[in-house]
């Protein structure tokens, strides 16, 4: 026997604010209700629907928007990972979606793991592109650069900042 809710949050993968979904019972009983994600749609609910849908309208508008100016800032970014390797090149261990999102936190820009569609932990030095997915499925990329410890780009990679004494 399915359940049918009304969401109160959003849920990956099911389903937005407002929206009433058919669940299995288990599902509801162990995660959706308990987490207060969910409630059981029934008339009463109706008019928390039709709020719900509101508040979540306007959020989408504002989440939109910031997530539009994140990918204007993210557009042509490249960042630099420098990993371990050993002596025939390969790397110790693996770069994973959250050390992306930590690189990205150093510079400023806030990200959550799961807006980073790594499919594989990268386990390759050279040029990666990283696909992102932002808010209200924004899409954008960025450029990592995965390099050995100690590795001295080219002079034309180098910018000329000025050595305070």
């Amino acid at each position: 026997m399915q359940n049918q809710l009304l969401l109160i949050q959003d849920v990956e993968d099911l389903g937005r604010s407002g929206d009433i979904v058919t669940v299995k019972p288990g599902y509801a009983r162990n995660f959706l209700i308990p987490q207060k994600r969910a409630v059981v749609a029934d008339k009463y609910t109706l008019r928390l629907q039709a709020k719900l849908q509101e508040e979540r309208a306007k959020r989408a508008a504002e989440d939109r928007k910031e997530a539009e100016e994140l990918a204007g800032r993210l557009e042509g970014k490249s960042i630099t990972i420098e990993v371990k390797v050993d002596p025939d090149g390969h790397m110790y261990g693996s770069v994973a979606a959250m050390d992306i999102v930590n690189l990205l936190g150093n510079e400023g820009i806030k990200i959550e793991r799961r807006n980073v569609l790594l499919p594989a932990p990268i386990k390759t030095l050279g040029v990666h592109v990283i696909n992102l997915k932002l808010k209200e499925g924004i899409p954008s990329m960025i450029t990592l650069r995965v390099v050995s410890e100690g590795y001295i780009p080219p002079a034309e990679e180098i910018s000329e900042t000025p050595v305070q004494e």
